[in-house]
């Protein structure tokens, strides 16, 4: 496809403003026509090689000199070793750079450099009447006892909080509660490894764009910044039947992410860690049906957020916000009247074929045993939710006057109790 479509490909690293991967796209397109000359030429010589194998095969039969076509067959395979050598590191070269190209963009992304450009697409929810000023989550009377930010930093270092007694209950409750609601909509629930080998993430696109983001730990393994990065990777190098697609995942795990470069409110109180726990969503599915089951999972999401009585709006992600392997985003922001800001609590994304071409994950029309070619699934991910920012604006939104958090119907049967004092 790149080679057919060089200038598409090139116009869609300019949709996502990605220009310094321009140079690599042009090193891609003369490193292919290098490769594809000499596997030419390698045929050409393996041709002559054939025909002189069979001449040399007739001279020996009527007892003639075979040795000029013996001495061009020991020059044909050193000519063959070298070129087949120097092709084989063109086509290294080729996989490398390909790697190195984003998803292309699906054309009903908006127009933009930065998230600035983003698109408010819906806004849900009333804004709560105080009768007094409401308080950044972190100022709560109680929020030490709740969350120990303190503890945290002496553990790990700062961004690794401690949730204990009621804050450690409600972390509970939200994670029993999502999957309870998850499994109503059709997914299945996984529990995966929290380590991710340098295959695994390859094949879910956090390399080469995020190694800056990932904890590194021994042996080559990476710490999951997302359980997106296992559930993708459950059916690596299979070949699926269409006709039992989509398949819906969901897992709870903790996520570690450095997150370099925040500073001052961004990083206060819950609002960017290092550890965090998620819920995430994962689909699997024919390609004609990703993006109506794109807007299916942002409504799941969407009315998850409701239940919990939060206001909150959709945006709709412009070319420059829309990731490395994304084809088209949506990112969820509740409110935070403490801090009166939004606060990004999901991200819905359509990442199409992508992920499956890195991964060999292919569907087959009539079965794992039927005739038709397999082709790649399009994959999907969205989080329901990332606790924190989620957790900082329950706090706040739900606060009372004397430093209580009175909680939503539906976490109290998790909870085991109305609110948190």
């Amino acid at each position: 496809m790149v080679r057919e479509n060089p200038e598409a490909v090139r116009q869609g690293i300019r949709d996502k403003h990605m220009e310094e991967l321009l140079p690599l796209l042009d090193e891609l397109l003369e490193q292919d026509r290098k490769e594809r000359e000499l596997r030419r030429q390698v045929e050409e010589k393996q041709a002559r090689r054939n025909a002189v194998s069979r001449e040399i095969g007739q001279l020996k039969r009527d007892g003639a000199d075979a040795s000029g076509p013996l001495e061009e067959m020991g020059l044909l395979a050193a000519e063959l070793r070298t070129l087949e050598e120097e092709a084989r590191s063109l086509a290294g070269r080729v996989q490398d750079l390909l790697l190195e190209l984003p998803n292309l963009l699906h054309e009903s992304v908006p127009a933009g450099r930065t998230e600035d450009d983003n698109v408010v697409a819906g806004e849900h929810g009333e804004p709560r009447e105080f009768g007094f000023t409401p308080k950044a989550h972190w100022e709560l009377p109680a929020f030490a006892d709740w969350i120990d930010l303190e503890a945290g930093v002496r553990l790990a270092g700062a961004g690794f909080p401690v949730f204990r007694g009621q804050g450690a209950r409600l972390v509970g409750a939200l994670e029993r509660w999502l999957l309870e609601r998850l499994r109503e909509h059709g997914f299945t629930e996984l529990r995966p490894p929290l380590l991710a080998s340098p295959a695994a993430a390859l094949g879910a696109g956090m390399l080469p764009d995020k190694e800056g983001q990932m904890y590194e730990v021994k042996d080559g393994f990476f710490l999951i910044p997302t359980s997106e990065v296992a559930l993708v990777n459950v059916h690596r190098e299979q070949i699926l039947d269409s006709g039992e697609l989509p398949y819906r995942y969901s897992a709870f795990t903790p996520c570690f992410r450095r997150e370099a470069g925040s500073h001052g409110r961004d990083v206060r109180g819950l609002n960017r860690l290092h550890q965090f726990d998620k819920i995430e969503m994962v689909i699997l599915c024919r390609p004609e049906d990703s993006w109506e089951l794109h807007e299916w999972m942002t409504e799941v999401a969407e009315g998850l957020l409701t239940e919990l009585g939060l206001r909150f709006r959709r945006l709709f992600m412009c070319g420059g916000d829309t990731g490395f392997t994304q084809a088209k985003k949506y990112d969820l922001e509740a409110w935070s009247p403490g801090q009166e800001r939004w606060l990004e609590v999901s991200s819905i994304s359509n990442i199409t074929d992508f992920q499956a071409r890195r991964l060999q994950t292919r569907a087959r029309p009539g079965g794992r045993q039927g005739k038709g070619r397999p082709e790649p699934v399009h994959m999907l991910n969205g989080s329901a939710f990332g606790f924190p920012r989620v957790l900082a604006a329950l706090l706040e939104t739900h606060q009372q006057e004397d430093g209580s958090v009175l909680l939503p119907e539906v976490l109290r049967p998790y909870f085991g109790a109305d609110r948190l004092d």
